[in-house]
């Protein structure tokens, strides 16, 4: 099979899910202002992509193509969510094996690890989206725990453990010594948050935020921890950051596209109400410094802008097209298609379909080239195996 075809993704209605976006990429309706969280395309288990062979006739993507190596996920973050880190692939693969002996059902709540792959994973962001990303530098570190009374207990620890002792010591502690820190905190910052009074780029803004979605009189989510410990990083649109196996991290607001490896391994340790599992995060954690990288995309003298990662199940680009503008790509391998905004005509041979509201994914599949043609500003974005340097 050659050319390109409409694709149909699978709509994942997590809680933490916006009701806009997503819905108005498949134009549909969403009176109930049900969550559409995540649109998944691809050949994963839990959410197969199926292919447009003829109209209205669709066949699963997986019996055109066998296993694609990646998950290309457009996405909306309303509610913040889960502390979360992505094991190794050599873990993911003895993990996986474990639950499987133990019995543990794929689909059950309680199950760590989906399938056998690593989840390495890079965002585009499509409006300002801010997430945690990893441990704050020390120096930043040591400013955080000076300043919040809550958190000055961590000094020593932090001095004496690092980084390792002092995340063992919040996210293994008693719940009611959670409580008892935290409680103080909540109490300063929450009607500071209810009243507009604090920003994006302030830790207690997040930390309120949680206090007031995942906690109550007797609970409250030790993920709080993390909202100060961690870096907070606001992505514009069009910026990008890359996340590897072992680096904490949690989105907090905002659109964006995202790719990764075919996984849906995820390790929660709070701020969900998904199953938590402190001790399997705690396993894969890298407890280190981070240093946002945030990537602005090469722009290829196609005017193709690549968004490079040492990933080498996935590359994403982006095509940012004026009304009337054309550009051509020539596809190695099955790629993905996903149309953020706008009207743009897909050809490829022959065959012409048009990229809109309703049906806004396509998959070129290798034989001729492909070339985008936009009848309103638009912007699309380009998922595949990279095989060699673009330029």
């Amino acid at each position: 099979m050659n050319g390109i075809f409409h694709l149909r993704g699978r709509v994942k209605h997590y809680d933490w899910g916006g009701t806009i976006f997503i819905p108005g990429l498949l134009g549909i309706e969403n009176p109930e202002k049900q969550p559409f969280a995540e649109y998944w395309m691809g050949t994963h288990h839990l959410g197969v992509s199926d292919v447009e062979i003829s109209e209205g006739h669709y066949q699963p993507l997986p019996e055109i193509t066998g296993t694609i190596e990646y998950l290309f996920k457009a996405q909306e973050v309303k509610q913040m969510l889960s502390i979360q880190v992505h094991p190794s692939k050599k873990s993911a693969e003895f993990e996986f094996a474990r639950e499987n002996k133990e019995g543990i059902p794929v689909d059950a709540p309680n199950r760590n690890y989906k399938d056998d792959n690593h989840k390495p994973e890079l965002i585009v962001a499509l409006s300002d989206f801010w997430l945690l990303h990893g441990f704050k530098p020390a120096e930043e570190l040591h400013d955080i725990l000076l300043n919040v009374p809550a958190l000055r207990f961590l000094q020593s620890v932090f001095i004496e453990q690092g980084y390792a002792g002092m995340y063992k010591l919040v996210m293994e502690m008693p719940q009611e010594e959670v409580n008892r820190r935290l409680q103080p905190l909540l109490d300063e910052i929450i009607p500071a948050y209810t009243a507009g009074e604090l920003d994006k780029d302030s830790e207690d803004f997040w930390a309120a935020r949680a206090g007031v979605t995942y906690c109550d009189a007797h609970f409250i989510d030790r993920g709080i921890f993390s909202v100060y410990l961690f870096n907070i990083v606001k992505l514009k649109k069009g910026e990008g950051l890359f996340q590897d196996a072992g680096v904490p991290h949690a989105y907090l607001e905002g659109k964006n596209m995202e790719i990764m490896a075919n996984s849906d391994n995820v390790l929660r340790g709070g701020l969900t109400r998904k199953h938590i599992d402190v001790k399997e995060l705690m396993k894969h954690i890298i407890p280190e410094a981070t240093f946002p990288d945030v990537l602005a995309g090469e722009v290829l003298s196609s005017g193709e802008r690549v968004y490079r990662t040492t990933a080498t199940e996935f590359e994403l680009s982006l095509f940012e097209l004026e009304s009337g503008q054309t550009m051509e790509f020539q596809p190695a391998g099955a790629e993905m298609l996903l149309l953020a905004e706008g009207i743009t005509a897909g050809s490829s041979g022959e065959k012409t379909i048009l990229l809109q509201a309703g049906q806004p994914a396509a998959i070129v599949f290798p034989g001729a080239a492909c070339s985008l043609t936009a009848t309103e500003k638009s912007l699309v974005f380009r998922a595949v195996k990279p095989v060699h340097i673009r330029e």
